[in-house]
Protein backbone atom coordinates (compact mmCIF):
# COMPACT_ATOMS: atom_id res chain seq x y z
CA UNK A 1 0.00 0.00 0.00
CA UNK A 2 2.87 2.20 0.84
CA UNK A 3 4.38 1.85 -2.39
CA UNK A 4 1.37 2.62 -4.01
CA UNK A 5 0.74 5.88 -2.71
CA UNK A 6 4.71 7.10 -2.83
CA UNK A 7 4.18 6.35 -6.63
CA UNK A 8 1.22 8.24 -7.02
CA UNK A 9 2.96 11.09 -5.42
CA UNK A 10 5.58 11.25 -7.18
CA UNK A 11 3.60 11.49 -10.53
CA UNK A 12 1.89 14.47 -9.16
CA UNK A 13 5.29 15.99 -8.08
CA UNK A 14 5.74 15.63 -12.56
CA UNK A 15 3.04 16.21 -13.54
CA UNK A 16 0.66 18.60 -11.60
CA UNK A 17 1.37 22.33 -9.72
CA UNK A 18 4.20 21.26 -8.78
CA UNK A 19 3.48 24.10 -5.47
CA UNK A 20 4.71 22.86 -2.18
CA UNK A 21 2.37 20.79 -0.01
CA UNK A 22 -0.01 22.24 1.96
CA UNK A 23 -0.53 19.12 4.00
CA UNK A 24 1.89 16.35 5.25
CA UNK A 25 2.15 13.05 4.95
CA UNK A 26 0.40 11.35 7.89
CA UNK A 27 1.83 7.86 6.65
CA UNK A 28 0.03 5.14 4.63
CA UNK A 29 -3.11 3.42 5.85
CA UNK A 30 -2.28 0.61 8.22
CA UNK A 31 -3.40 -3.06 7.46
CA UNK A 32 -6.65 -3.09 9.53
CA UNK A 33 -7.47 0.45 8.12
CA UNK A 34 -8.51 0.57 5.02
CA UNK A 35 -9.90 4.65 5.26
CA UNK A 36 -8.37 7.98 6.56
CA UNK A 37 -10.17 11.30 7.04
CA UNK A 38 -8.30 14.60 7.77
CA UNK A 39 -8.64 18.18 8.10
CA UNK A 40 -6.73 21.34 7.39
CA UNK A 41 -6.44 24.49 9.07
CA UNK A 42 -4.52 27.59 7.41
CA UNK A 43 -3.85 30.94 7.62
CA UNK A 44 -2.28 33.16 4.70
CA UNK A 45 -1.85 36.06 3.59
CA UNK A 46 -1.31 36.20 -0.90
CA UNK A 47 -0.09 39.38 -2.39
CA UNK A 48 -1.49 38.77 -5.83
CA UNK A 49 -4.56 36.70 -5.21
CA UNK A 50 -6.24 37.58 -8.73
CA UNK A 51 -2.78 36.51 -10.61
CA UNK A 52 -3.36 39.98 -12.47
CA UNK A 53 -0.59 42.48 -13.76
CA UNK A 54 -2.11 45.04 -10.94
CA UNK A 55 -1.57 43.04 -7.72
CA UNK A 56 -4.68 43.27 -5.27
CA UNK A 57 -3.50 41.42 -1.79
CA UNK A 58 -5.25 39.74 0.70
CA UNK A 59 -5.14 38.02 3.77
CA UNK A 60 -7.45 34.91 4.71
CA UNK A 61 -7.71 31.44 5.60
CA UNK A 62 -8.61 27.98 4.23
CA UNK A 63 -10.63 25.20 5.42
CA UNK A 64 -9.78 21.97 3.87
CA UNK A 65 -10.85 18.21 5.01
CA UNK A 66 -10.20 15.00 2.98
CA UNK A 67 -11.10 11.44 2.55
CA UNK A 68 -9.07 8.49 1.68
CA UNK A 69 -10.23 5.05 1.26
CA UNK A 70 -8.59 2.37 -0.22
CA UNK A 71 -9.47 -1.08 0.07
CA UNK A 72 -6.85 -3.92 -1.29
CA UNK A 73 -8.72 -7.20 -2.50
CA UNK A 74 -6.63 -10.33 -3.77
CA UNK A 75 -6.14 -9.52 -7.16
CA UNK A 76 -7.72 -5.90 -6.74
CA UNK A 77 -7.33 -2.41 -5.15
CA UNK A 78 -9.80 0.12 -5.15
CA UNK A 79 -8.94 3.89 -4.19
CA UNK A 80 -11.07 6.67 -3.55
CA UNK A 81 -9.66 10.48 -2.61
CA UNK A 82 -11.56 13.74 -1.75
CA UNK A 83 -10.14 16.96 -1.18
CA UNK A 84 -12.29 19.67 -0.75
CA UNK A 85 -11.24 23.65 0.02
CA UNK A 86 -13.04 26.20 1.26
CA UNK A 87 -10.87 29.60 1.18
CA UNK A 88 -11.79 33.10 2.36
CA UNK A 89 -9.82 36.40 1.23
CA UNK A 90 -10.54 39.25 3.71
CA UNK A 91 -10.23 41.73 0.86
CA UNK A 92 -13.00 40.60 -0.75
CA UNK A 93 -15.42 41.42 1.99
CA UNK A 94 -16.62 45.08 0.44
CA UNK A 95 -17.36 43.74 -2.44
CA UNK A 96 -20.47 42.22 -4.20
CA UNK A 97 -18.43 39.23 -5.23
CA UNK A 98 -18.66 36.71 -2.61
CA UNK A 99 -15.40 36.50 -0.23
CA UNK A 100 -14.97 32.82 -0.47
CA UNK A 101 -14.16 30.36 -2.78
CA UNK A 102 -14.70 26.60 -3.12
CA UNK A 103 -12.96 23.84 -5.09
CA UNK A 104 -12.94 20.32 -4.59
CA UNK A 105 -10.73 17.37 -6.18
CA UNK A 106 -12.16 13.62 -6.27
CA UNK A 107 -9.67 11.12 -7.27
CA UNK A 108 -10.67 7.13 -8.22
CA UNK A 109 -8.71 4.47 -9.45
CA UNK A 110 -9.18 0.59 -9.93
CA UNK A 111 -5.80 -1.77 -9.99
CA UNK A 112 -6.16 -5.19 -11.16
CA UNK A 113 -4.38 -8.30 -12.62
CA UNK A 114 -6.26 -10.40 -14.42
CA UNK A 115 -3.06 -13.13 -14.37
CA UNK A 116 0.59 -12.50 -13.52
CA UNK A 117 0.91 -11.50 -17.27
CA UNK A 118 -2.19 -9.14 -17.95
CA UNK A 119 -2.47 -5.53 -15.27
CA UNK A 120 -5.11 -3.22 -15.94
CA UNK A 121 -5.59 0.39 -14.17
CA UNK A 122 -8.01 3.02 -14.29
CA UNK A 123 -7.67 6.23 -12.55
CA UNK A 124 -10.18 9.05 -12.96
CA UNK A 125 -9.48 12.75 -11.24
CA UNK A 126 -12.79 15.17 -11.11
CA UNK A 127 -11.74 18.84 -10.27
CA UNK A 128 -13.63 21.87 -9.49
CA UNK A 129 -12.13 24.71 -8.66
CA UNK A 130 -10.43 28.19 -9.85
CA UNK A 131 -6.86 28.04 -9.22
CA UNK A 132 -4.10 27.70 -12.40
CA UNK A 133 -2.16 25.00 -10.93
CA UNK A 134 -5.91 22.85 -9.82
CA UNK A 135 -7.35 23.51 -13.14
CA UNK A 136 -4.03 22.25 -15.40
CA UNK A 137 -3.18 18.36 -14.03
CA UNK A 138 -0.80 17.71 -17.25
CA UNK A 139 1.51 20.48 -15.32
CA UNK A 140 1.44 22.92 -18.70
CA UNK A 141 0.42 25.74 -16.09
CA UNK A 142 1.31 28.09 -19.13
CA UNK A 143 -2.21 26.99 -20.86
CA UNK A 144 -3.85 29.46 -18.58
CA UNK A 145 -1.70 30.36 -15.84
CA UNK A 146 -4.20 32.88 -14.60
CA UNK A 147 -6.53 32.42 -11.42
CA UNK A 148 -10.50 32.04 -12.65
CA UNK A 149 -13.64 32.67 -10.81
CA UNK A 150 -16.43 30.58 -11.08
CA UNK A 151 -16.82 26.33 -10.80
CA UNK A 152 -14.53 25.69 -13.40
CA UNK A 153 -14.73 22.09 -14.31
CA UNK A 154 -11.52 19.47 -15.31
CA UNK A 155 -11.83 15.48 -15.68
CA UNK A 156 -9.35 13.46 -16.38
CA UNK A 157 -9.66 9.79 -17.09
CA UNK A 158 -6.81 7.45 -17.72
CA UNK A 159 -7.14 3.33 -18.97
CA UNK A 160 -3.66 1.21 -18.71
CA UNK A 161 -3.62 -2.18 -19.95
CA UNK A 162 -0.11 -3.39 -19.44
CA UNK A 163 0.93 -7.12 -21.10
CA UNK A 164 3.90 -9.18 -20.59
CA UNK A 165 4.08 -11.32 -23.80
CA UNK A 166 7.04 -12.82 -22.92
CA UNK A 167 10.08 -13.08 -20.62
CA UNK A 168 11.75 -10.15 -22.95
CA UNK A 169 8.50 -8.37 -24.35
CA UNK A 170 5.67 -6.34 -23.18
CA UNK A 171 3.37 -3.95 -24.02
CA UNK A 172 1.44 -1.06 -22.52
CA UNK A 173 -1.48 0.33 -24.12
CA UNK A 174 -3.30 3.50 -23.12
CA UNK A 175 -6.42 5.93 -23.67
CA UNK A 176 -6.92 9.10 -21.55
CA UNK A 177 -9.83 11.68 -21.89
CA UNK A 178 -9.50 15.43 -20.40
CA UNK A 179 -12.65 17.28 -20.47
CA UNK A 180 -12.54 21.23 -19.85
CA UNK A 181 -15.33 23.41 -18.89
CA UNK A 182 -14.94 27.33 -18.26
CA UNK A 183 -17.84 29.24 -16.52
CA UNK A 184 -16.61 32.77 -18.53
CA UNK A 185 -18.27 32.38 -21.66
CA UNK A 186 -21.11 33.92 -23.59
CA UNK A 187 -19.01 35.95 -26.46
CA UNK A 188 -20.89 37.49 -29.49
CA UNK A 189 -19.63 38.38 -32.98
CA UNK A 190 -20.18 41.97 -31.54
CA UNK A 191 -18.02 41.10 -29.18
CA UNK A 192 -15.52 39.56 -31.35
CA UNK A 193 -15.78 42.94 -33.95
CA UNK A 194 -15.55 45.13 -31.24
CA UNK A 195 -12.18 43.83 -29.73
CA UNK A 196 -10.97 43.81 -33.07
CA UNK A 197 -11.64 47.29 -33.71
CA UNK A 198 -10.49 48.10 -30.07
CA UNK A 199 -13.37 49.62 -28.52
CA UNK A 200 -12.67 50.46 -25.16
CA UNK A 201 -14.46 47.82 -22.81
CA UNK A 202 -15.29 45.31 -25.74
CA UNK A 203 -15.08 41.68 -24.14
CA UNK A 204 -13.74 40.01 -26.78
CA UNK A 205 -13.54 36.35 -26.96
CA UNK A 206 -14.37 34.22 -23.73
CA UNK A 207 -12.51 31.79 -21.90
CA UNK A 208 -15.13 29.10 -22.58
CA UNK A 209 -14.78 29.96 -26.17
CA UNK A 210 -11.11 29.27 -26.00
CA UNK A 211 -10.66 26.41 -23.76
CA UNK A 212 -13.32 23.91 -23.82
CA UNK A 213 -12.61 21.06 -25.66
CA UNK A 214 -12.15 17.93 -25.16
CA UNK A 215 -8.70 15.94 -25.61
CA UNK A 216 -8.28 12.50 -26.55
CA UNK A 217 -4.99 10.35 -26.55
CA UNK A 218 -4.55 6.32 -27.20
CA UNK A 219 -0.81 5.24 -27.02
CA UNK A 220 1.33 1.91 -27.61
CA UNK A 221 4.36 0.94 -25.95
CA UNK A 222 6.67 -1.47 -27.52
CA UNK A 223 9.10 -2.86 -24.32
CA UNK A 224 11.78 -4.95 -24.85
CA UNK A 225 13.35 -6.09 -21.45
CA UNK A 226 16.97 -6.10 -22.52
CA UNK A 227 18.18 -6.90 -18.78
CA UNK A 228 16.25 -6.91 -15.47
CA UNK A 229 17.14 -3.23 -14.71
CA UNK A 230 16.85 -1.95 -18.11
CA UNK A 231 13.47 -1.46 -20.56
CA UNK A 232 13.92 -0.36 -24.37
CA UNK A 233 10.71 0.61 -26.23
CA UNK A 234 9.40 2.17 -29.39
CA UNK A 235 6.34 3.70 -29.35
CA UNK A 236 3.13 6.11 -30.88
CA UNK A 237 0.51 8.29 -29.81
CA UNK A 238 -2.25 9.87 -31.22
CA UNK A 239 -4.40 12.67 -30.02
CA UNK A 240 -7.61 14.29 -30.57
CA UNK A 241 -8.63 17.85 -29.71
CA UNK A 242 -11.90 19.17 -30.14
CA UNK A 243 -12.72 22.77 -29.16
CA UNK A 244 -16.65 22.67 -27.47
CA UNK A 245 -17.33 26.10 -26.86
CA UNK A 246 -19.32 26.74 -29.73
CA UNK A 247 -18.52 30.43 -29.81
CA UNK A 248 -16.72 33.17 -31.80
CA UNK A 249 -13.23 33.77 -30.93
CA UNK A 250 -11.53 35.86 -33.59
CA UNK A 251 -12.16 38.12 -36.23
CA UNK A 252 -9.74 37.91 -39.68
CA UNK A 253 -10.64 39.99 -42.86
CA UNK A 254 -7.64 37.45 -44.57
CA UNK A 255 -10.20 34.33 -43.38
CA UNK A 256 -13.21 36.34 -44.76
CA UNK A 257 -11.78 37.15 -48.09
CA UNK A 258 -10.86 33.26 -48.02
CA UNK A 259 -14.39 31.98 -47.02
CA UNK A 260 -17.07 34.58 -46.70
CA UNK A 261 -17.20 34.77 -43.04
CA UNK A 262 -14.78 36.51 -41.16
CA UNK A 263 -15.05 35.43 -37.67
CA UNK A 264 -13.14 32.17 -36.19
CA UNK A 265 -14.74 29.77 -33.88
CA UNK A 266 -13.71 27.22 -31.41
CA UNK A 267 -13.87 24.34 -33.43
CA UNK A 268 -11.31 26.18 -35.59
CA UNK A 269 -8.80 25.07 -33.37
CA UNK A 270 -9.25 21.45 -33.79
CA UNK A 271 -6.19 19.49 -33.95
CA UNK A 272 -4.74 15.79 -34.74
CA UNK A 273 -1.42 15.16 -33.30
CA UNK A 274 0.94 12.71 -34.40
CA UNK A 275 3.64 11.32 -32.62
CA UNK A 276 6.46 9.11 -32.70
CA UNK A 277 9.40 8.37 -30.06
CA UNK A 278 11.68 5.78 -28.51
CA UNK A 279 12.25 5.63 -25.11
CA UNK A 280 13.91 3.37 -22.43
CA UNK A 281 13.90 2.66 -18.15
CA UNK A 282 16.44 1.99 -16.29
CA UNK A 283 18.05 1.29 -12.39
CA UNK A 284 21.08 2.51 -11.94
CA UNK A 285 20.75 1.63 -8.43
CA UNK A 286 17.93 0.04 -6.59
CA UNK A 287 17.37 3.74 -4.85
CA UNK A 288 18.57 5.57 -8.37
CA UNK A 289 15.64 4.80 -11.55
CA UNK A 290 15.24 7.14 -15.27
CA UNK A 291 12.60 7.16 -17.44
CA UNK A 292 12.93 8.85 -20.77
CA UNK A 293 10.85 9.11 -24.24
CA UNK A 294 12.19 11.42 -27.21
CA UNK A 295 10.35 12.40 -30.70
CA UNK A 296 8.82 14.28 -33.08
CA UNK A 297 4.64 15.84 -33.10
CA UNK A 298 3.00 16.41 -36.26
CA UNK A 299 -0.16 18.61 -35.30
CA UNK A 300 -2.81 19.01 -38.82
CA UNK A 301 -5.02 21.80 -37.51
CA UNK A 302 -7.19 20.03 -39.86
CA UNK A 303 -10.63 22.84 -39.52
CA UNK A 304 -8.73 26.05 -39.93
CA UNK A 305 -8.53 27.31 -43.78
CA UNK A 306 -5.35 29.00 -43.24
CA UNK A 307 -3.07 27.39 -41.38
CA UNK A 308 -0.74 24.17 -42.49
CA UNK A 309 0.55 21.31 -40.50
CA UNK A 310 3.80 21.51 -38.28
CA UNK A 311 6.45 18.98 -36.47
CA UNK A 312 7.35 19.84 -33.29
CA UNK A 313 9.74 17.93 -30.82
CA UNK A 314 8.78 16.18 -28.30
CA UNK A 315 10.71 14.57 -24.93
CA UNK A 316 9.73 13.41 -21.53
CA UNK A 317 12.61 12.10 -19.10
CA UNK A 318 12.64 12.01 -14.88
CA UNK A 319 14.94 10.99 -13.02
CA UNK A 320 14.29 9.84 -9.04
CA UNK A 321 16.61 8.86 -6.28
CA UNK A 322 15.89 8.09 -2.84
CA UNK A 323 18.99 8.75 -0.40
CA UNK A 324 17.53 8.16 2.27
CA UNK A 325 14.28 6.58 3.75
CA UNK A 326 11.57 9.22 3.26
CA UNK A 327 14.04 11.17 1.46
CA UNK A 328 14.32 11.33 -2.65
CA UNK A 329 15.07 13.91 -5.38
CA UNK A 330 13.34 13.93 -8.87
CA UNK A 331 14.29 15.85 -11.40
CA UNK A 332 12.52 16.14 -14.95
CA UNK A 333 11.89 17.80 -18.38
CA UNK A 334 9.16 17.77 -21.14
CA UNK A 335 8.79 18.75 -24.32
CA UNK A 336 5.06 19.11 -25.90
CA UNK A 337 1.73 20.99 -27.35
CA UNK A 338 -0.36 22.54 -25.53
CA UNK A 339 -3.16 24.51 -25.61
CA UNK A 340 -3.20 28.42 -24.87
CA UNK A 341 -6.07 30.90 -24.36
CA UNK A 342 -4.22 33.45 -26.92
CA UNK A 343 -5.99 33.51 -30.33
CA UNK A 344 -4.77 37.01 -31.79
CA UNK A 345 -5.20 36.48 -35.54
CA UNK A 346 -2.03 38.15 -37.93
CA UNK A 347 -3.09 41.47 -39.98
CA UNK A 348 -1.10 39.65 -42.59
CA UNK A 349 -1.80 36.25 -43.34
CA UNK A 350 -4.59 35.78 -41.00
CA UNK A 351 -3.92 32.97 -39.21
CA UNK A 352 -4.72 32.78 -35.21
CA UNK A 353 -2.65 31.38 -32.70
CA UNK A 354 -3.13 27.21 -32.63
CA UNK A 355 -1.53 26.47 -29.45
CA UNK A 356 2.28 26.43 -28.15
CA UNK A 357 5.26 24.32 -27.76
CA UNK A 358 6.30 24.16 -24.32
CA UNK A 359 9.76 23.15 -22.63
CA UNK A 360 8.45 22.58 -18.77
CA UNK A 361 11.36 21.72 -16.33
CA UNK A 362 10.87 20.80 -12.85
CA UNK A 363 12.39 19.57 -9.30
CA UNK A 364 11.57 18.63 -6.24
CA UNK A 365 13.45 17.74 -3.19
CA UNK A 366 11.59 15.71 -0.30
CA UNK A 367 14.22 15.84 2.97
CA UNK A 368 13.49 13.78 6.36
CA UNK A 369 15.12 16.32 8.51
CA UNK A 370 14.17 14.12 11.86
CA UNK A 371 11.70 11.48 12.20
CA UNK A 372 8.88 14.08 13.08
CA UNK A 373 10.02 17.11 10.83
CA UNK A 374 10.00 16.92 6.22
CA UNK A 375 11.45 19.64 4.40
CA UNK A 376 9.76 19.92 1.11
CA UNK A 377 11.23 22.09 -2.25
CA UNK A 378 9.44 22.22 -5.75
CA UNK A 379 10.12 23.54 -8.22
CA UNK A 380 9.43 24.67 -12.20
CA UNK A 381 10.08 26.34 -15.35
CA UNK A 382 8.02 26.33 -18.63
CA UNK A 383 8.94 28.47 -21.43
CA UNK A 384 6.11 28.42 -24.00
CA UNK A 385 6.24 29.76 -27.86
CA UNK A 386 2.87 30.85 -29.38
CA UNK A 387 2.45 29.05 -32.73
CA UNK A 388 1.04 31.04 -35.37
CA UNK A 389 -1.03 33.71 -35.45
CA UNK A 390 0.02 37.84 -34.16
CA UNK A 391 2.39 36.46 -31.66
CA UNK A 392 3.64 33.72 -33.27
CA UNK A 393 7.48 33.31 -31.96
CA UNK A 394 6.76 35.06 -28.97
CA UNK A 395 7.25 33.38 -25.91
CA UNK A 396 5.80 33.02 -22.17
CA UNK A 397 8.12 32.16 -19.53
CA UNK A 398 6.20 30.88 -15.78
CA UNK A 399 8.64 29.89 -12.72
CA UNK A 400 7.29 28.48 -9.43
CA UNK A 401 8.73 27.65 -6.49
CA UNK A 402 7.02 26.02 -2.80
CA UNK A 403 8.44 25.56 0.59
CA UNK A 404 6.96 23.27 3.11
CA UNK A 405 7.94 22.63 6.53
CA UNK A 406 5.91 20.28 8.22
CA UNK A 407 6.21 18.84 11.97
CA UNK A 408 3.78 15.57 13.15
CA UNK A 409 3.69 15.94 16.44
CA UNK A 410 2.06 12.52 16.68
CA UNK A 411 0.32 10.30 14.01
CA UNK A 412 -3.47 12.59 14.13
CA UNK A 413 -1.73 16.10 14.82
CA UNK A 414 0.77 18.08 12.41
CA UNK A 415 1.58 20.90 12.03
CA UNK A 416 3.41 23.17 8.56
CA UNK A 417 4.46 26.32 7.14
CA UNK A 418 4.97 27.31 4.09
CA UNK A 419 5.81 29.79 1.31
CA UNK A 420 4.76 29.65 -2.60
CA UNK A 421 6.35 31.82 -5.27
CA UNK A 422 5.01 32.45 -8.72
CA UNK A 423 6.71 34.37 -11.79
CA UNK A 424 4.96 34.69 -15.11
CA UNK A 425 7.48 36.59 -17.32
CA UNK A 426 5.26 37.45 -20.80
CA UNK A 427 6.35 39.22 -23.88
CA UNK A 428 2.43 40.05 -24.42
CA UNK A 429 1.97 43.70 -22.69
CA UNK A 430 0.71 43.45 -19.52
CA UNK A 431 0.30 39.65 -19.36
CA UNK A 432 3.00 38.95 -16.58
CA UNK A 433 2.89 39.07 -12.77
CA UNK A 434 4.11 37.88 -9.74
CA UNK A 435 2.56 36.03 -6.86
CA UNK A 436 3.89 35.65 -3.30
CA UNK A 437 1.63 33.34 -0.75
CA UNK A 438 3.05 32.29 2.62
CA UNK A 439 0.82 30.24 4.85
CA UNK A 440 0.85 28.64 8.12
CA UNK A 441 -1.73 25.84 9.25
CA UNK A 442 -2.32 22.59 11.70
CA UNK A 443 -4.04 19.21 10.45
CA UNK A 444 -5.86 16.84 12.31
CA UNK A 445 -5.96 12.91 10.99
CA UNK A 446 -7.96 10.21 12.33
Amino acid sequence: MKKFFVSMGLAAAGTASLQAAYAPDLGPLSASKIWNISATLRGFYDDNYLTANTARSSYGFEVSPQLMLAVPLQQTELGLRNTYSMSYYQDREQESQSPVDQSDQLDLWVDHAFTERWHAKVMDTFVVGQEPQLLNPSGASASLPFRVSGDNIVNTGTIALNTDWTRLFSTSLNYQNSFYDYRNSGATETDIFNNFLGVPGAAGASLAGLLDRIEQTVWLDLQWHVTPQTIVLIGGQFEVINYTGNEPIAYSIPLGVQTGNPYYFSDNRDERQYTGYVGFQHNFLPNLSAVGKVGVTYADPYNDPLSSTSIAPYAILSIIYTYLPGSYVQLGVNQSRNATDVVSPSLNSGKITQDQDSTYVYGSINHQITSKLLATLIGSWQNSTFQEGAFNGVSDSFYSLGLNLAYTFNPHISAEIGYNFDDLQSDLVQRGYTRNRVYIGVTAAY
